[in-house]
């Protein structure tokens, strides 16, 4: 899955460039569409994300581009890389972790696609 963010001047911390618990809030928000589009129907918690490190500031006005492939899918988990893009340059990956769950928080096997 391909999604495409603007960094506009909220975005910003006092130095000028994105702040990471934005671009955080984005990529777990694209590895959870990616694994309720996949999983129609199901319910996803994010566990855990790889690593955090970030490769290069951002400025306002910047286009990022968020890419998900999923990796692993386990019995009641599935796995995204997750690539974020400025252009050909890559600012930051990681690996998203989410754990499929019922309405009462339970973890529940994954379902078939």
């Amino acid at each position: 899955m391909e999604n495409h963010r603007l960094v506009l001047p909220e975005h910003l911390n006092q130095f000028g460039f994105l702040f990471g618990g934005h671009l955080l809030m984005w990529v777990d928000e694209i590895a959870w569409m990616a694994a309720t589009l996949e999983y129609e129907g199901a319910h996803f918690v994010t566990v855990a994300m790889d690593e955090v490190s970030f490769r290069h500031g951002v400025r306002q006005g910047a286009i990022l581009r968020i890419e998900t492939n999923r990796v692993r899918t386990g019995r009641t988990s599935v796995t995204y890389a997750v690539k974020v893009q400025r252009e050909l340059e890559i600012i930051f990956t990681t690996s998203v972790t989410l754990v499929h769950v019922d309405d009462a928080g339970v973890k529940q096997a994954l379902p078939t696609i």
